[in-house]
């Protein structure tokens, strides 16, 4: 998982994996039932009893692209014709894309970037407002993305103001971000039994880093950052 540092400390990485997945699973098994049948007096048992089949349970031939509601105060900078665009100039996406089910445009969540689940890679929603305020070590950790992006940074207090603009954001979330995120899957996808991200987020960084090196020229002229 991409992650923002919060005054609050930082939760490892199984335990964020483990508490999303426990949360989607909630979400599935706690979807309302429709009224089975009456027949005769007695109740009919449903024909399906099977889940419906979706991105978390069913492998897919070709990764499903998918913007979600951004939630309050938040919006997606990201639209699918920019995840096109950002894919096609991804020289092994062939490759990568080997056991992906979705990519997804997320709503905003506390303290995160972007996440990812077995299958599932997602980039959640920017703030509103364009301008972010991040810690110190947040900054120091993504400063060489953030000179690259030519993104102005002032210390207020105990936080920075980054000054994003709206390309400029949208570059940082999918040459980052979503770079990151395709590392743990890629992480996930080069173990022997393919089913979990076994080393971490020094991985996934340094994956999403050295991705952005090879592609940054051509995401600017496909792209763009103004």
């Amino acid at each position: 998982m991409s992650r923002r540092e919060t005054s609050r400390d930082r939760q490892g990485a199984d335990q964020r994996s483990s508490f999303r997945y426990n949360g989607l699973m909630a979400r599935f098994i706690s979807r309302r039932k429709t009224t089975p049948k009456v027949r005769g007096g007695k109740v009919q048992r449903k024909n399906r009893s099977k889940p419906t089949p979706n991105y978390y349970n069913t492998p897919h031939s070709v990764p499903v692209l998918e913007r979600q509601r951004p939630g309050p105060g938040h919006r997606h900078l990201i639209r699918k014709a920019h995840l096109i665009d950002f894919i096609s100039i991804l020289p092994d996406w062939e490759e990568l894309s080997v056991g992906l089910n979705a990519v997804l445009l997320a709503p905003a969540e506390e303290g995160a970037d972007g996440w990812h689940d077995e299958g599932v890679v997602a980039v959640c929603a920017w703030r509103r407002t364009i301008w972010t305020e991040w810690t110190p070590q947040y900054v120091r950790d993504h400063r060489r993305m953030l000179r690259r992006l030519g993104v102005p940074c002032e210390k207020h207090g105990s936080e920075y103001t980054c000054r994003f603009t709206e390309a400029t954001a949208r570059a940082f979330q999918l040459l980052h971000v979503l770079l990151h995120e395709l590392g743990h899957h890629h992480d996930r996808m080069t173990t022997r039994s393919k089913r979990r991200s076994a080393r971490g987020e020094g991985y996934a960084e340094h994956y999403a880093n050295q991705y952005a090196d090879l592609i940054f020229e051509r995401y600017v002229e496909v792209l763009g950052l103004e």
